[in-house]
C-alpha cells in the first residue's frame, strides 16, 4: 500500500473537515465559508496535528478560481463589461489609489520603508473575485446592474494588478547597482505587458468567439455528456493556463474571457450547469487554502496592527468606494453594493505579498498582516453583505441626505420637459433594459407603441435618450422613479430585470399609483413564479417554462398537421 499520497490526503482532509465545520457554522447561523476557513487553519502548518500539503491545496484552489471565473464569463457578455466601463474603470483606479495611500500611510507610520509601504498598501487595495462572486450568488444579484458593476470593477482591478506584478521586480531593483539601466527596463516591461494584454483580449474576442463555440457544437453532436463536460472544463483550464503562460495575464482573467467567448454558443447555459458542481467543490478548496496560510499567532503578537489592517479593508476601502460611486452620480443602493463587494481582500493580495517578500521589499511581518486581514475580512464579508440591505433601509428612513443622494439633481433621474406627450399616457413602462428588456423595447418600437424605460445603468439611459427614447435613471422599487416614468398613466408595467428581490415593492408602488395597470414580470424559476402569482404580482413568465411552451406548441402544430384523420 502507498502511504505517501499528498493529493488524496489533502483533498480528503480539506473536504471532510470543511463539511463538518461548514455544517457547524451554518447551524450557528454563520456563513458556511467561515467553517471552510477554520478548516484550513486546522489542517495548516500553524496548528498541531495533521498538516495538509499547502502547495497542493493552493494549486487545487487555483483550479477553483478558474472554474468560478469561467462560469461568470458564461453569463457576462462583452456588452455587459462595456456598459459599466464609465463607473468601473475610473472607480476601480481611484479606489485602488485611495486604499494604497491609506495602507502605505499606516505602514510608513510603523517605520517601514517607502517601497514596503507601497506594496503593503497595494495588497490591501484589491478585492477577491472569488469572495465577491460567492456573495453576489448568495443574494441572486450576479446579473443585476449592481452585480455587473461590481464584477466589472474587479475585472479592472485584476488587470491593474497584472501590470503591478510585472512591474514590481524592476521597481524593486531600482535601488540596486545599475539602477540607471533599470529605468529603461521598467518602460520596456510596461510596454511589453500592455501589448501582451491587448493581444490576449484581441485573440479571445476575434478568434475565440468563433473557434470555441464551433468546437463546443462539434462535441455536442457526438451526444456524449461526459465529452461535453470534459470539453467545457478543458476549455476553461487550458485557456486560463495558456493565457498565463503566453500573455502573462492571471488564471482568473484567462478563464473569465474564455467563458465570455463560449457564451456565444447556444449551449452556454448547459455548460454553466454542467460545471456548477465542480465550481462549488473547488471554491471550497480556495477558502480552505486561505485558512492554511494563516498563522493565528499574529493575532496575539500584533493585535492592534491586525485591527488597523482590517479597518482599512472593511471600512476605509469601502467608504472610499461608496463615495466614488456617489460622485459618479449612481444611486445609494449601488454605492452600498459596491462598498460591500470590496470589503475584503484575497488571491491577488497573497500573490503580491509573496512576491514582495521574495524580492526583499516587504518584511515577513507585512505578509502575516496581509494574510490576517484577508482571512478576517473574508469571514466578515457575508455578514457585511447581509447587513447592507437593512443598513440601506435604515439610512433612507432616517436621513434626508440619503434620500437626496438617491434622488439627486441628476438630470437623468427625471424625464426632460421636452418629452413627447405620447410617452406620458397609455404607455408601457419597461423596468430594466438588458437583453430581455431591449428585445421587448425593440418589438414595441416596431409596432409604434410608446414606452418609457426605467434603468439603473447610466450609460444605457444616456444612449436611449440620445436615440430619442424616453428613459429615466433610477431603481424602480423607489416611488420617485416610477413617478418620473408616469406609471400613473401607463397601461402596462413590464419588469424585465433578472433581479427579483424588489419586484413586490415595485408592483405595490405601481399599483398604488395606478390600480388598473397591468403587470408582467420576468422570473428565474417555477417556484419563484408561483410565489409571485400567489401574491398577485401580475403575469409571470419563466424562461425555461416559456421555452418549453413554445416548443410544445410547435410540436403539436407540426404533429397535428400530419396526424391521420380519425
Amino acid at each position: 500500500m502507498h502511504h505517501a499520497l499528498p493529493l488524496i490526503a489533502t483533498i480528503a482532509a480539506a473536504f471532510g473537515l470543511a463539511l463538518v465545520l461548514g455544517f457547524a457554522a451554518a447551524r450557528m447561523r454563520l456563513p458556511a465559508l467561515v467553517g471552510y476557513l477554520v478548516a484550513g487553519i486546522a489542517i495548516g502548518p500553524a496548528t498541531p496535528g495533521f498538516v495538509a500539503d499547502l502547495d497542493m491545496a493552493s494549486q487545487l484552489a487555483e483550479i477553483g478560481v478558474m472554474l468560478l471565473m469561467f462560469g461568470v464569463g458564461l453569463h457576462f457578455s462583452l456588452q455587459d463589461l462595456l456598459s459599466v466601463r464609465r463607473i468601473a474603470l475610473p472607480g476601480a483606479i481611484v479606489q485602488m489609489l485611495a486604499a494604497t495611500a491609506m495602507g502605505a500611510g499606516m505602514a510608513a507610520s510603523w517605520g517601514w520603508s517607502l517601497p514596503a509601504a507601497i506594496v503593503f498598501g497595494l495588497a490591501l487595495s484589491v478585492a477577491s473575485t472569488v469572495v465577491l462572486l460567492k456573495a453576489l450568488e448568495s443574494k441572486g444579484i450576479v446579473e443585476s446592474v449592481n452585480g455587473r458593476i461590481a464584477i466589472g470593477w474587479l475585472v479592472v482591478e485584476d488587470l491593474a494588478m497584472v501590470i503591478v506584478l510585472v512591474l514590481l521586480p524592476p521597481l524593486a531593483g531600482m535601488a540596486a547597482p545599475g539602477a540607471a539601466r533599470l529605468g529603461a527596463d521598467l518602460w520596456m516591461a510596461l510596454g511589453r505587458t500592455m501589448l501582451e494584454v491587448v493581444a490576449f483580449v484581441a485573440l479571445m474576442l476575434v478568434v475565440g468567439r468563433r473557434a470555441f463555440p464551433w468546437l463546443l457544437w462539434q462535441v455536442t453532436r457526438t451526444g456524449s455528456r461526459e465529452l461535453f463536460t470534459l470539453c467545457v472544463v478543458a476549455a476553461a483550464v487550458t485557456i486560463a493556463y495558456g493565457s498565463a503562460q503566453l500573455f502573462g495575464v492571471s488564471f482568473a482573467l484567462g478563464a473569465f474571457f474564455a467563458g465570455m467567448v463560449l457564451r456565444e454558443s447556444r449551449f452556454s447555459h448547459r455548460a454553466a450547469e454542467e460545471t456548477l458542481p465542480l465550481r462549488d467543490a473547488f471554491a471550497v478548496l480556495f477558502f480552505v487554502s486561505v485558512g492554511m496560510l494563516f498563522d493565528p499567532r499574529v493575532l496575539v503578537d500584533e493585535p492592534l496592527r491586525v485591527a488597523a489592517v482590517v479597518a482599512i479593508i472593511v471600512l476605509g476601502k469601502s467608504v472610499a468606494a461608496a463615495g466614488l460611486v456617489l460622485l459618479l452620480r449612481y444611486p445609494l443602493n449601488t454605492a452600498i453594493t459596491v462598498a460591500a463587494s470590496l470589503a475584503q481582500i484575497g488571491e491577488f493580495s497573497f500573490i503580491l505579498a509573496g512576491l514582495g517578500t521574495s524580492l526583499g521589499v516587504l518584511p515577513a511581518q507585512g505578509q502575516s498582516l496581509i494574510l490576517a486581514g484577508a482571512l478576517i475580512s473574508i469571514a466578515l464579508n457575508p455578514l457585511v453583505f447581509a447587513a447592507s440591505e437593512p443598513a440601506l433601509r435604515w439610512i433612507r428612513a432616517r436621513s434626508a441626505l440619503a434620500r437626496k443622494l438617491d434622488r439627486s439633481d441628476d438630470p437623468l433621474a427625471e424625464l426632460p420637459t421636452t418629452t413627447e406627450t405620447r410617452f406620458l399616457r397609455n404607455q408601457v413602462v419597461v423596468v430594466g433594459y438588458g437583453r430581455v428588456g431591449s428585445a421587448i423595447g425593440a418589438a414595441l418600437k416596431a409596432r409604434g407603441i410608446p414606452f418609457v424605460v426605467a434603468e439603473e445603468n447610466r450609460e444605457i439611459v444616456e444612449r436611449l435618450r440620445d436615440d430619442g427614447q424616453a428613459a429615466v435613471l433610477g431603481n424602480a422599487a423607489e416611488p420617485a422613479t416610477l413617478i418620473q416614468a408616469h406609471v400613473a398613466d401607463a397601461r402596462m408595467l413590464v419588469i424585465a430585470t433578472p433581479q427579483t428581490v424588489a419586484v413586490r415593492q415595485t408592483v405595490q408602488t405601481a399599483r398604488t399609483l395606478n390600480p388598473d395597470v397591468q403587470v408582467v414580470v420576468r422570473s428565474h424559476n417555477v417556484e419563484e413564479a408561483a410565489m409571485l402569482e400567489r401574491e398577485q404580482a401580475g403575469k409571470v413568465f419563466v424562461g425555461e417554462q416559456e421555452l418549453a411552451n413554445a416548443m410544445t406548441r410547435h410540436v403539436l402544430a407540426a404533429v397535428g398537421d400530419e396526424a391521420p384523420n380519425g
